[in-house]
């Protein structure tokens, strides 16, 4: 039973993923990698939005996120015991239909010209 349910979240985190992927086709710069256990969408070499078995790591900024938090749609992403600023985890189950996808990629995207690209590994 418990590989049917693994199984199961792989097939939504790729469905999503697929999801994540055409509604960013119109991008111009678009990297995709393996990144905080799960699968990371990079737009202009930044780190907009992720998604793995169970959830969504949108890249919305403080503010945003702040809204979000009060209003009780996701929850702050840690680091280390400490609160990542930009970023929030929205549950997959959620997210009910494309609308609610579109509506977290549509503030990862606004807040993408902001938001400061990671310093290379030399």
């Amino acid at each position: 039973m418990c590989n049917l349910v693994e199984s199961m979240k792989r097939v939504i985190n790729e469905q999503v993923g697929d999801q994540i992927r055409e509604m960013l086709v119109n991008e111009p710069d678009v990297e995709e990698k393996t990144m905080f256990s799960g699968h990371c969408f990079l737009v202009n070499g930044k780190l907009c939005v992720c998604v793995n078995q169970e959830d969504l790591l949108c890249r919305i900024g403080h503010d945003r996120v702040v809204e979000e938090l009060e209003n009780g749609n996701a929850r702050q992403m840690l680091m280390n015991g400490r609160a990542s600023k930009d970023f929030v985890y929205v549950a997959l189950a959620d997210i009910t239909g494309g609308r609610q996808l579109a509506y977290w990629i549509d503030l990862c995207l606004q807040f993408n010209p902001q938001a400061k690209a990671a310093k290379k590994k030399k």
